[in-house]
């Protein structure tokens, strides 16, 4: 089985700032992408950042100039720096890793979340 991992959240005043970490452990074969997403109370879940295996990033217009992702390929590891938070970043935040597994001889593709770290902004 694959299982990402989150690590990171807290609580942190605004203009503050966290480093979030997201470990995908299993039987990995290769790791296409990787990306934040967040849901905050009463919305639906969102994309924060994305990286690619080659490093290519996408960033939702919100967190651009604040956040940053970054990832390890060998350690299977996404990173997202949060700088100058505020107190609307306040969510649930999700890692979800777009990859190929092990199975036998063939290599299936899945979509996997990790179980969420809370990220509490305060005024």
């Amino acid at each position: 089985q694959v299982q990402p991992v989150e690590s990171g959240g807290g609580l942190v005043q605004a203009g503050g700032s966290l480093r979030l970490s997201c470990a995908a452990s299993g039987s990995i074969f290769s790791i296409n992408a990787m990306g934040w997403y967040r849901q905050a109370p009463g919305k639906q879940r969102e994309l924060v950042a994305a990286i690619t295996s080659g490093g290519s990033t996408n960033y939702a217009d919100s967190v651009k100039g604040r956040f940053t992702i970054s990832r390890d390929n060998a350690k299977n590891t996404v990173y997202l720096q949060m700088n100058s938070l505020k107190p609307e970043d306040t969510a649930v935040y999700y890692c979800n890793a777009d990859l190929r597994y092990y199975s036998g001889d063939y290599y299936p593709s899945g979509d996997y979340w990790g179980q969420g770290t809370q990220v509490t902004v305060s005024s």
